[in-house]
């Protein structure tokens, strides 16, 4: 017994479309899955452990390494922070250059001169700019705040020196 001849071509069209909507659907979701990969990995980079040099207020370069704002990537995966920027109350901003983050890893952005590596960077300036007193605030790579510290006598609502998260 077969099916009338309608029958058979209104179901071939009716696979023939659920084909192509399962198609189209699929590099979608796998383009959302991306997206919301990329921010999870975004989410998952934080400011660390600030240290400023506010007693000693040295002007040398190794007073003006001495402060320093750890940038940490809780996350397993790596993350490359080209483009993301790390600024002050006063609008002091240091922007990463190729800097790919490792999982579970850190970097520290001091304020004086020396040789960038994986671990350390250096903004190259030859005056201090934490306070005892300021606001750390990292941005990615589109101007987006990703997280703010803020430290000092009055609103400390981060972590400050060695507190941990």
């Amino acid at each position: 017994m077969s099916a009338p001849l309608a029958t058979r071509r209104l179901l071939a069209s009716v696979l023939a479309v659920g084909a192509l909507i399962g198609a189209a659907a699929i590099p979608a979701a796998a383009h959302d899955d991306d997206r919301r990969g990329h921010r999870d990995r975004l989410s998952s980079i934080v400011i660390g452990d600030i240290q400023d040099d506010s007693l000693g207020r040295g002007h040398d370069n190794r007073a003006l390494n001495r402060e320093w704002v750890e940038v940490k990537n809780t996350g397993r995966h790596a993350v490359n922070l080209r483009g993301f920027t790390l600024s002050d109350r006063d609008g002091n901003r240091y922007r990463f250059d190729h800097l790919r983050l490792d999982g579970r890893s850190s970097v520290k952005v001091h304020t004086g001169r020396g040789r960038d590596t994986d671990r350390d960077v250096y903004q190259d300036r030859r005056h201090q700019i934490w306070d005892e007193r300021d606001t750390a605030t990292l941005r990615d790579d589109r101007g987006r705040v990703i997280d703010t510290e803020t430290w000092g006598r009055r609103s400390h609502h981060g972590h400050h020196d060695n507190d941990h998260r």
